[in-house]
């Protein structure tokens, strides 16, 4: 096998891969692509072990979440990019065992932050109740 050949019989399997759209040992699955093992979401594609989720891509073992690319073992979070092993997470990015975070990017072992700031936790729920409202965030 040559470099040509190699690329070739990649890119086919790219299409092969790309055209399939069945998912495999889900349940009640509405309108998701490419899952595996997913019980009960809606609207997801390439997600695995994933459970209530809606609008979710390419995440794993993921419960609650809605909007979420690319996180992994986490729950209840909205909008995130990239977390891990998290929860309670909306609009964040890059943040790796969080907990009630609002607008974060990159933080590790932080609970009750906004924008990446400490806040007490009845600060923290007061400006979230605020913000999710006036951002017209409903939370499924």
């Amino acid at each position: 096998m040559d470099a040509k050949e190699f690329t070739a019989r990649l890119e086919e399997l790219e299409r092969v891969f790309t055209a399939h759209q069945t998912n495999i040992d889900g349940h009640s699955l509405q309108n998701c692509t490419r899952c595996s093992r997913c019980v009960f979401c809606r609207n997801c594609d390439r997600c695995y072990r994933c459970s209530y989720c809606y609008d979710c891509s390419g995440s794993t073992n993921l419960t609650h979440c809605t909007q979420c690319v690319a996180c992994h073992h986490s729950a209840n979070s909205y909008n995130c990019v990239s977390c891990v092993n998290s929860a309670y997470l909306i609009m964040c990015r890059d943040c790796s065992e969080c907990n009630y975070c609002f607008g974060c990017v990159g933080l590790s072992r932080k609970d009750f932050h906004i924008l990446n700031e400490p806040y007490s936790r009845s600060e923290y729920f007061a400006i979230v109740d605020r913000l999710q409202k006036q951002l017209r965030i409903a939370i499924k």
